[in-house]
């Protein structure tokens, strides 16, 4: 019962915020500065959400902060797949020392080499583009993915491809018709923590993009709206529910398969 009670308090406090910021999305601009607010709107308008939309770079920000998420998640994955098959699969000297370094990466805290990195970057005269942005992502994400599907490809007995070879497929096309298929959902989970962390990073791109303000990506735009509306929460907060809604509605799609992607990339290492 009282873990019962803890679970229930940790859920609310950690979804009243979420919520908090969608009903105030919903709410006029005279309730949100009502001395009394209630929980739900009572007049609920959509007029913050095309304030929103209206606002100037809203489009070209959001095609920006998808073109780099999307780009960095796939080019994770194809890397991390034949990283993670070698080292799950394939016996080679210097294997250990790879998943040690692969793991150090994992655990590195991001923010401390955001200096080096915008160093690296104005001095190869790579500042202010989308395609440096990516490769950053890139790099951020993949100690994560080859961890991870190291479990799920681990987790697939090796006789499954022993069989297929013995029945003439080559050892690609053992692995595509026999391993990928098993790996859907675990492609779908590190896919997904992939595209969270590269859709909300805020810090990387407030600093390699700084001239070129159209090369922006939505979280440093948002960051921005307050000050362009002035005291306009209910703009605002419809600006960082929208924000939030690619990412909603993919995890609602793929949550069966997460979830089961998840305990299955646990059962072995």
């Amino acid at each position: 019962m009282t873990l019962n009670l803890a679970a229930l308090a940790v859920l609310v406090v950690s979804v009243f915020p979420v919520y908090w910021m969608a009903a105030t999305a919903f709410t006029p601009t005279v309730d949100i500065l009502s001395e009394t607010p209630s929980l739900w709107p009572a007049r609920p308008t959509l007029d913050h959400f095309a304030t929103a939309v209206r606002a100037a770079g809203f489009w070209a920000f959001w095609r920006n902060s998808l073109t780099v998420t999307v780009s960095a998640v796939l080019l994770a994955l194809a890397v991390a797949l034949l990283a993670a098959f070698a080292v799950a699969r394939m016996r080679w000297r210097g294997r250990r020392g790879f998943i040690l370094m692969v793991f150090v990466a994992q655990t590195a805290p991001w923010s401390a080499l955001l200096v080096p990195v915008y160093i690296i970057a104005r001095d190869a005269d790579m500042l202010d583009r989308l395609s440096t942005l990516t490769l950053v992502y890139f790099v951020t994400t993949l100690p994560f993915t080859i961890v991870t599907l190291r479990g799920f490809i681990a987790a697939i007995p090796p006789e499954l491809e022993e069989a297929a070879l013995m029945d003439g497929c080559g050892r690609a096309a053992a692995f595509r018709r026999v391993v990928l298929p098993l790996l859907a959902p675990g492609l779908m989970s590190t896919s997904l923590f992939g595209f969270i962390t590269a859709w909300n990073e805020f810090a990387f791109a407030n600093a390699l993009i700084i001239k070129d303000q159209g090369d922006r990506t939505l979280p440093i735009w948002l960051s921005t709206f307050s000050n362009v509306f002035g005291t306009d929460w209910g703009a605002t907060m419809a600006a960082a529910t929208l924000f939030m809604l690619p990412v909603l509605l993919v995890f609602l799609v793929l949550q069966r398969r997460v979830t089961s992607g998840m305990i299955a990339g646990a059962v072995k290492g």
